[in-house]
């Protein structure tokens, strides 16, 4: 693992391997963060598959194929944020006919739902006795929790978890602690499914619940993510407004200064395809200088 610190622009970069991950005008600073990075890549590192990362992709699809079979009550998602976790998920879904039901305000009053046809996303935070009420009221349901680790770290919310996705025909769940909401009850069966999309590594996730769900892991290299790209740009549904020509000259941009852009992701591609479709003459470097900023 190679680090190092350049002074340019005014500015001290930390470099990781070659690449630059922090800035700041405070060399300290810097230090402590390309130290830190370092250590977290040492302990966590991209493991190359035997399966390319498109292919593991095409394997969430059919893992929520299986969700929607009641194959087995859950998944479990992993990999860095912004190449698309979340929306494979959720179009899976909605390919297989289910309905968003986690905004009711755009249903009117007394409208007619399938439950077993639907699914809610869960994103940020949440206790355990938030966890156990948002499986009582949406269950039969599928359960997307979208980045809502704390339910994957607390040890209350785990125990709630392993009752919910058990093996059994029949799976209970309670909260016996001091119950102060009437219209909760004491315990329930659970008969919904659950799908946990996290940007934690899949190591981290508790043993018990990885053993009773369908498992996929998208960590990626950075060579993989724009091989994700690659796919992602050619889709109908990325950035429709805007020409092939131009979508073809940021993919191949973010090819020849791959090493340079610090945290690569679904966004920059994004945020480059955007600029070098506006007809500045000069986009490679405002492209540039964009992805070097905040980071």
């Amino acid at each position: 693992m190679n680090t190092e610190i350049k002074f340019i622009d005014g500015k001290f970069v930390g470099f990781v391997n070659g690449k630059s991950v922090v800035k700041s005008t405070s060399k300290y600073y810097v230090k402590r963060q390309i130290e830190g990075q370092a250590t977290a890549f040492q302990e966590s590192p991209v493991v190359e598959s035997e399966f390319g990362i498109n292919q593991r992709f095409s394997f969430v699809e059919q893992m929520v194929d299986m969700i929607v079979a009641k194959t087995l009550p859950s998944a479990v998602i992993t990999g860095e944020g912004g190449l698309g976790k979340s929306y494979t998920v959720l179009k899976s879904l909605e390919k297989s006919g289910f309905k968003n039901l986690t905004d009711l305000s755009n249903f009117e009053v007394g409208t007619k739902v399938n439950v077993a046809k639907s699914y809610v996303v869960v994103k940020g935070y949440s206790t355990a006795k938030g966890l156990y009420r948002t499986l009582f009221e949406n269950n039969g349901m599928v359960i997307v929790f979208d980045d809502c680790d704390s339910i994957l770290k607390d040890d209350v919310a785990r125990n709630i978890l392993k009752g919910a996705l058990d093996s059994y025909s029949k799976r209970y769940i309670s909260w016996n602690a001091d119950m102060r909401d009437d219209d909760l009850p004491k315990s329930f069966e659970f008969n919904g499914s659950i799908v946990f999309v996290s940007n934690m590594p899949m190591e981290k996730v508790d043993q018990a619940i990885r053993t009773r769900s369908l498992c996929v892991d998208l960590s990626m290299t950075e060579m993989q993510k724009l091989e994700r790209m690659e796919v992602i740009a050619t889709t109908d549904e990325f950035l429709p407004d805007v020409s092939k020509a131009s979508k073809s000259m940021a993919l191949e941009f973010l090819k020849a200064n791959v090493t340079k852009i610090p945290n690569m992701s679904l966004r920059s591609l994004i945020a480059v395809t955007k600029i070098a479709d506006s007809g500045n003459p000069n986009w490679k470097d405002l492209a540039k200088y964009v992805l070097t900023q905040g980071n």
